[in-house]
């Protein structure tokens, strides 16, 4: 049984979403249009006066403020929407990198260190012969340290030898250049 205040942040949340989306329409726009236009005519039936003006300032700061939390609310259920979504599809997939499953709970500069990895991603993409090779961040990496583990063994024709064939071995028949 729900409780009484679940019961309440629904309510809000149904009321929000509402009214974020009848903010966002057309019919919206044009009521708003049409009552500053009225104001604005309105002007020398008051004579400008301060009170007139107070009316759209007052009026204007009311809604604004109060539309600044409901639209807030709105976008974070959307938001946490596409995540869920998009964590799904992540987790799904055999070849991506369920590393991003979490993402929004990195730091700044974690995403940034998973941002430079996909800059690399499309380096990589960009040296393909076909638009279809596939790579990942994981992928990525295993070449890096394979790089990595040549650069630090001394270089004898045995080591070159057994590299190459190990490489042409692993590599799948459509990430390999012609």
């Amino acid at each position: 049984m729900k409780s009484e205040a679940q019961h309440h942040h629904n309510s809000f949340e149904k009321f929000a979403t509402k009214v974020s989306k009848a903010a966002g329409s057309t019919t919206a726009f044009i009521g708003a249009f049409i009552i500053v236009v009225a104001w604005a005519v309105s002007g020398p039936i008051f004579d400008y006066s301060e009170t007139w003006q107070l009316v759209i300032n007052t009026g204007t700061t009311i809604i604004t403020f109060l539309m600044v939390f409901l639209i807030q609310k709105a976008q974070n259920k959307d938001s946490l929407a596409i995540q869920l979504k998009l964590n799904e599809l992540v987790a799904s997939s055999e070849s991506s990198s369920n590393s991003l499953v979490d993402i929004e709970s990195m730091t700044e500069e974690e995403m940034i260190i998973i941002q430079k990895y996909y800059h690399r991603l499309s380096e990589l993409a960009k040296k393909d012969e076909s638009i279809r090779t596939s790579h990942s961040i994981a992928e990525a990496h295993e070449l890096h340290n394979r790089k990595q583990q040549k650069r630090n063994k001394p270089a004898t024709k045995k080591n070159i030898k057994d590299n190459t064939k190990n490489t042409t071995k692993n590599t799948p028949k459509n990430n390999t250049k012609k």
